[in-house]
């Protein structure tokens, strides 16, 4: 090849990469707005079993009921429930008190004041 010649690949290489950079631009935020929907299906699914395993204590469980921990004699018993407690760096989920709530990224990526998850449209405002 001649210097003209690889010049030439060089530049179409380098306008290849510019377009899928910009195509794959707003995936990202996609992703987490998708992962935050599934989360909170996971959280509401869990919550869902927990009650019908444990009627009328929902509204004193805590984070800790639905996680797999050893059994303690003055805590509400039927858990394991969720494996792992879902968070990112874009959402926050919590549950104190019989309420779900999630904390979303806004601009930078910091995460607000918690919300009350009400399905998956809370996650829409996702924008870190």
């Amino acid at each position: 090849f001649t210097l003209i010649e690889l010049l030439i690949v060089i530049v179409v290489l380098g306008i290849l990469a510019g377009v899928v950079v910009f195509a794959l631009g707003g995936v990202t935020g996609q992703s987490a707005i998708a992962a935050c929907k599934a989360d909170g299906a996971t959280v509401s699914t869990a919550l869902a079993a927990f009650n019908t395993d444990n009627p009328g204590m929902l509204t004193t469980a805590t984070q800790a009921d639905l996680l797999p921990t050893p059994p303690v004699a003055d805590k509400v018993q039927g858990g394991p429930f969720l494996q792992t407690w879902p968070s990112s760096s874009h959402y926050a989920y919590a549950y104190s008190g019989g309420n779900l709530t999630v904390a979303l990224a806004g601009t930078g990526g910091v995460l607000a004041a918690p919300v009350p998850y009400s399905g998956a449209d809370t996650c829409s405002t996702i924008t870190g």
